[in-house]
C-alpha cells in the first residue's frame, strides 16, 4: 500500500528531539520506514515547519535549522511546507506574584503559525485526489482530529499515527486509526542522516556541532 507521511516538525521536535541533541539530525524517511507496518511503501513525506528567528538565549538556532532543512530538502521523497514563525514580547500575569511585587512580567513568546491548516489542507487534498492508500500523521496534536476523521470516514482513506510523545492524545485514539505507534529514542537514533550529507553537485552540509 502506498503511504503518504505528514510530519508536524515542531510537534516532533518538542515531543521527541528537543532535549536530545544527538537525535536531531534525523532522517524522517528512514524513521518512518522502521515504524510503518509491513507492506507499506512510502510515496512521499510532507514535512511542515517554519523558519525560526534568533532568540537571546539561542542566537544560533536559525543556523542549525537551516543546515537541517537543507539536508531534508535533498531527500527525494521529502517536500518542505512552510508556515511562519512569530516572536512577540507580551506582558503576562504571574501564577503566584510575590507580595508587594509586580503581578505581571514581560516575556519572549515564540509560536509558529499556519502549520495545522497546512497539514489539514494537504492531507485532505491528497486523500481527495487518491494520491495514496494510507495517510500517516506524525504528531500528537488533537487539533487535527477533524481532518483525519474526514480523510478516514468521508474520503475512505485509512489513517495511522506515529506519536512523538510518550502518551497519545485520547482524542486521536478515539478516531480508531489502523495504528498508533510511539516514536522511541532507539528508532530515532537508528535513523540519523549521514554526516556530511550530500546535497548534489558536489555540495554538502554538515551536522551542527551542537548536535553531535
Amino acid at each position: 500500500m502506498t503511504t503518504n507521511i505528514y510530519i508536524d516538525g515542531f510537534n516532533l521536535y518538542y515531543g521527541r528531539l528537543k532535549n536530545s541533541p544527538d537525535l536531531k539530525w534525523l532522517d524522517p524517511v528512514s524513521l518512518c520506514e522502521k515504524l510503518l507496518p509491513a507492506g507499506q511503501k512510502i510515496k512521499r513525506v510532507r514535512y511542515f515547519t517554519a523558519r525560526i528567528t534568533p532568540r537571546p538565549d539561542d542566537p544560533g538556532g536559525p543556523r542549525r535549522q537551516d543546515a537541517y532543512l537543507r539536508a531534508l530538502g535533498a531527500l527525494p521523497q521529502v517536500s518542505l511546507h512552510y508556515g511562519r514563525f512569530q516572536q512577540t514580547t507580551p506582558r503576562m500575569r504571574l501564577a503566584a506574584p510575590p507580595p508587594g511585587g509586580p503581578a505581571t512580567v514581560q516575556v519572549v513568546k515564540t509560536e509558529e503559525k499556519g502549520t495545522d491548516v497546512h497539514i489539514a489542507s494537504q492531507m485532505l487534498l491528497d486523500a481527495f485526489r487518491k494520491d495514496c492508500g494510507l495517510v500517516v500523521l506524525v504528531s500528537n496534536d488533537s487539533d487535527l482530529c477533524e481532518p483525519l476523521r474526514i480523510v478516514k470516514e468521508e474520503l475512505g482513506v485509512p489513517i495511522g499515527i506515529l506519536n512523538p510523545f510518550d502518551k497519545p492524545s485520547r482524542w486521536l485514539k478515539q478516531l480508531r486509526p489502523l495504528f498508533i505507534k510511539p516514536i522511541r529514542d532507539g528508532a530515532v537514533r537508528a535513523s540519523q542522516l549521514q554526516d556530511p550529507f550530500p546535497l548534489g553537485g558536489g555540495a554538502e552540509v554538515h551536522r551542527p556541532k551542537e548536535w553531535v
